[in-house]
C-alpha cells in the first residue's frame, strides 16, 4: 500500500496505484483531523478506509450536490465513533463540507461533531454513536424503501430502486438492539439491505476475544441473512466482488464480514485498542505517514490526483439523478395521480382533508379507553393519509393500533400463517401498512426512526408504556434528530391493575418529558386522544402518546376555554361563583377525578377551576400570556394530580400547592382497587384542596370517606402528597 515518491519532483508526485493513494488519503485526512482536535477515534477510519473507498467510488448511488435526492442509496455509519471516516468521504467526494470544517472536527459550532449528527453535515442520514442504533435505523430505511417501491413502482417505471448500506462494528453486533433488528430484517427478507462489518477484533477496552467469541457469520445465517467473508480488508477487488454478490441477492439482507486492522499503517498502534479511542499522537502520526509512504508530513495535505478521482462522484451523481428525473417525468405522464401523491408524501405534506372524518364523542356516550379511541382515530387518519405505516411489538389486540383493511407488510410470498388482526384476506406484500415488529421493542424504536429518516413515510410504533424503557435510547435519538414519528404507548399507569408492578409505569412520564424535543401527550378522554393524534401527525418532531387501558368517561368540554390539546393545557371547567380559590390540575385519567372533586367543592361553596394539562411540552410552547391565563399566579392554592411520579410537578403546583402522585411501585389488583388504595380518588383531591384552604375538619372527613372505599388499614403514606 506504500506510495512511491520522487523527492526531486516535489511533494505531490505520487505513485502508480491510484486506489492506494485514495485509500491512504482517507486515512491520513482522518488521523490529521483527530490529532488536531486532540480527541477522537482514528483506528476505524484507518482500518475501514479500503472498503469505504470501494463502496463510495464504485457502488454507492448519490449526488453530492443534491444530498436529499429521493432515490439515492442510503449510507449509515453505525459505528459512529469513526465519524472522521464519513466526514473524509463527504469532503473528498464533493459534498458541501469544506476542509475548514474538517479542521474544526469536534469543535464548538462546527459541522463535524464527534459523532455524526443528522442535519449538521450534508450526507449524514442519521445520528449515530450509541452502538447498534444505526444498525436498527438501516433496517427501518430498508422497510421504507420496500414499501415505497411496492406502492409507487409500476411496470417499466421503477421510481424507487435503491439500497441501504451501513458500516457496522464489533461493538454494534454485540448490542442487543442489533440482534433484534437483524432477526426482523431476515424475516422480512430485505434484500436491498447490505452491511459491511468492520471485523477488526478490537474494541475500546481490548481485544474482542475477551468477550466476543461467537461465530457471527453463522449467527446471521441463522437470522436468514446472506453472508460473505472478505479475508483481507485491503483487497479492493474482493470487497467489490462481495458487494456485487450482495446486490445480486434479492431475498436476503447481506452481511459482509471484512477482516480489517484497526489503526492500519500505524507502526506501534495497529491492531491495538490504543488506536480505538484516542489520537495517535504527533510522533505516531508522523511515523504512520512515513509507513504509508505519504509524500509530506504537512497536515491536511490532499493529493490532487486523489481529490480529482473522488470528485468524479459529482458528475456520476448528477447523471444518475438526471436519469431518474427523466424516468419520473415519464412516470408523471403515465400516472399523474400517483406522482402527485409521491410529491405529497416525499414533501412531508398532509392531504388538506386529513382530519375531515375523525371520530368524535359526546358526554354521556359509553366510556371508552383512550387506547381504543386513539386506535379508531388512527384508522380514520390512515384512510386519508396514505403513508401512515407502523405496528406494535406483538400487541395489536392490546394497543389497538392495527390498521384495518390496510394489509400486512410481509415478504410477498405465499404463506400458511393467518394474517394479523386488521389485514386483508391474508395477502401479504411490501405494500401492506401493518408491520409486525414482534417482541422487539429495541429494534422497533430504531426501525421507525430509520423509516422517518428515510422519508416518504409517517411511521408509528406501539407497545405498553412500561416498555418505553426498552425504547428509551431510540426515542432519545429520534428527538435529537427531530424525526417525524409517533411512539404510541398504552397501559399508562397503575390502573393497569392485575398485571402488577412489573407492568405499571411510575417514573416513565417524568423521564420522557425530560427529553428535549419530544412532545409527550397524555390525553384525558376520547376527544383529547383524537386531538392528540391530530397534533402528532402535524408536528415535524417526535410525539409520544400515553394512553389508558381502562375506560374513561367522555368529558363535557362545552364550557371549556380555548379547549384543545394543541395548546398543551387549557381551562376545562371554570370556577363557578367567583374567582377560583383553588386550581385542580390533572392529566389523563385523573382529570375526571378533578372534575368530580370540583363538583364536591362546589357543594361546599368553594369556586374551583379544573385545568387539563395533557402536554407539558406543548403548554411550554405557548406565549406567556396564555399560560398565565390558564394558571394565574394569583391563585396560589393548587392541587396537581397524576398517577405517576411527582418529579417535575412542582413547577405547576407552585410554592403553596399540593402534589398528588405516586413515588413507589404499584400493586396487583383490579384497577379500581389499585387507584383507590393509592389515593387517586375525588375524595382525596377534595381533601387536599380543603387543607390548602385551612378547612382541616372537612378535609379529615373527606379522607375518612376515601378510606371507607378501600381497606381502612392502608395509610395515606401509600401514595405521595405534599407541598411542593
Amino acid at each position: 500500500m506504500a506510495i512511491q515518491v520522487n523527492e526531486d519532483s516535489g511533494p505531490v508526485k505520487v505513485g502508480k496505484d491510484l486506489d492506494d493513494l485514495c485509500i491512504n488519503t482517507i486515512r491520513v485526512l482522518s488521523i490529521d483531523a483527530v490529532q488536531k482536535a486532540n480527541s477522537g477515534h482514528p483506528g476505524l477510519p484507518m482500518g475501514a478506509a479500503a472498503m469505504a473507498y470501494v463502496l463510495w467510488t464504485r457502488f454507492l448511488k448519490y449526488n453530492p450536490h443534491d444530498p436529499l435526492w429521493p432515490d439515492r442509496d442510503r449510507f449509515i455509519l453505525s459505528a459512529g465513533h469513526g465519524s472522521m471516516l464519513l466526514y473524509s468521504l463527504l469532503h473528498l467526494t464533493g459534498y458541501d463540507l469544506p476542509l475548514d470544517e474538517i479542521k474544526r472536527f469536534r469543535q464548538w459550532g462546527s459541522h463535524t461533531p464527534g459523532h455524526p449528527e443528522r442535519g449538521h453535515a450534508p450526507g449524514v442520514e442519521v445520528t449515530t454513536g450509541p452502538l447498534g442504533q444505526g444498525f436498527g435505523n438501516g433496517v427501518g430505511m430498508a422497510i421504507a424503501e420496500a414499501w415505497l417501491a411496492a406502492r409507487y413502482n409500476r411496470p417499466g417505471h421503477e421510481l424507487v430502486d435503491h439500497y441501504t448500506y451501513a458500516l457496522v462494528s464489533d461493538g454494534d453486533l454485540m448490542e442487543g438492539v442489533a440482534s433484534e433488528a437483524a432477526s426482523l430484517a431476515g424475516h422480512l427478507r430485505l434484500g436491498k439491505l447490505i452491511y459491511l462489518y468492520d471485523q477488526n477484533h478490537v474494541s475500546l477496552a481490548g481485544a474482542t476475544d475477551l468477550t466476543f467469541t461467537e461465530d457471527v457469520g453463522k449467527r446471521f445465517e441463522a437470522y436468514g441473512w446472506h453472508t460473505r467473508t472478505v479475508r483481507d480488508g485491503n483487497d479492493t477487488e474482493d470487497i467489490a466482488s462481495a458487494l456485487k454478490e450482495a446486490q445480486a441477492e434479492k431475498n436476503r439482507p447481506s452481511l459482509l464480514l471484512v477482516r480489517t486492522h484497526i489503526g492500519y499503517g500505524s507502526p506501534h498502534k495497529q491492531d491495538s485498542f490504543h488506536a480505538h479511542g484516542s489520537p495517535l499522537g504527533v510522533e505516531e502520526v508522523a511515523a504512520t505517514k512515513k509507513a504509508l509512504g505519504w509524500p509530506t508530513t504537512d497536515s491536511f495535505f490532499l493529493p490532487p490526483e486523489a481529490l480529482a478521482h473522488f470528485r468524479q462522484a459529482i458528475g456520476r451523481g448528477a447523471e444518475a439523478q438526471q436519469k431518474w428525473q427523466r424516468g419520473f417525468d415519464a412516470y408523471r405522464a403515465a400516472f399523474p395521480a400517483e406522482a402527485d401523491e409521491w410529491d405529497q408524501v416525499m414533501g412531508g405534506r398532509l392531504p388538506p382533508d386529513f382530519a375531515a372524518q375523525l371520530p368524535q364523542w359526546k358526554p354521556g356516550d359509553k366510556p371508552v379507553s383512550t387506547r381504543v379511541a386513539a386506535g379508531q382515530v388512527l384508522n380514520a387518519l390512515a384512510r386519508h393519509i396514505p403513508n401512515i405505516i407502523g405496528g406494535s411489538a406483538d400487541l395489536n389486540p392490546s394497543t389497538n393500533t392495527a390498521l384495518k383493511e390496510q394489509g400486512d407488510f410481509q415478504p410477498p410470498e405465499e404463506t400458511s400463517v393467518p394474517p394479523a388482526e386488521g389485514a386483508v384476506g391474508g395477502a401479504w406484500s411490501y405494500a401492506g401498512r401493518n408491520i409486525a415488529f414482534g417482541v422487539r421493542e429495541h429494534a422497533m424504536g430504531a426501525a421507525v426512526n430509520g423509516m422517518a429518516a428515510h422519508g416518504g413515510v409517517l411511521p408509528f410504533s406501539a407497545t405498553f408504556f412500561v416498555f418505553s424503557d426498552y425504547m428509551k435510547p431510540a426515542i432519545r435519538l429520534g428527538a435529537l434528530m427531530g424525526l417525524r414519528v409517533v411512539y404510541v404507548f398504552t397501559h399508562d399507569s397503575i390502573a393497569v391493575g392485575e398485571d402488577g408492578p412489573t407492568h405499571e409505569p411510575i417514573g416513565q412520564l417524568g423521564g420522557l418529558r425530560a427529553i428535549p424535543g419530544l412532545t409527550v401527550i397524555r390525553p384525558a378522554d376520547a376527544n383529547e386522544a383524537a386531538e392528540a393524534w391530530e397534533v402528532a401527525v402535524q408536528r415535524n418532531s417526535p410525539t409520544l402518546l400515553a394512553l389508558t387501558r381502562q375506560n374513561l368517561s367522555v368529558l363535557d368540554r362545552s364550557h371549556a376555554r380555548d379547549a384543545g390539546v394543541a395548546r398543551g393545557g387549557y381551562i376545562l371547567a371554570e370556577a363557578e361563583g367567583g374567582e377560583p380559590q383553588v386550581l385542580l390540575i390533572g392529566t389523563g385519567s385523573e382529570v375526571e377525578l378533578c372534575l368530580k372533586a370540583q363538583a364536591r367543592l362546589k357543594e361546599l361553596d368553594i369556586p374551583v377551576r379544573v385545568v387539563s394539562l395533557p402536554s407539558w411540552n406543548l403548554f411550554a410552547e405557548q406565549e406567556s400570556d396564555y399560560r398565565q391565563q390558564v394558571l394565574p399566579a394569583s391563585v396560589r392554592k393548587r392541587v396537581t394530580v397524576e398517577a405517576g411520579a411527582t418529579l417535575g410537578w412542582e413547577r405547576f403546583a407552585g410554592e403553596e400547592g399540593t402534589i398528588i402522585g405516586i413515588d413507589h411501585f404499584g400493586a396487583s389488583a383490579p384497577a379500581e382497587e389499585v387507584m383507590k388504595q393509592f389515593g387517586f380518588t375525588a375524595e382525596r383531591i377534595t381533601a387536599a384542596a380543603l387543607r390548602l384552604l385551612g378547612r382541616q375538619e372537612e378535609a379529615d372527613q373527606e379522607e375518612r370517606d376515601w378510606h371507607r372505599q378501600g381497606d381502612a388499614s392502608v395509610a395515606p403514606t401509600s401514595s405521595t402528597e405534599g407541598h411542593s
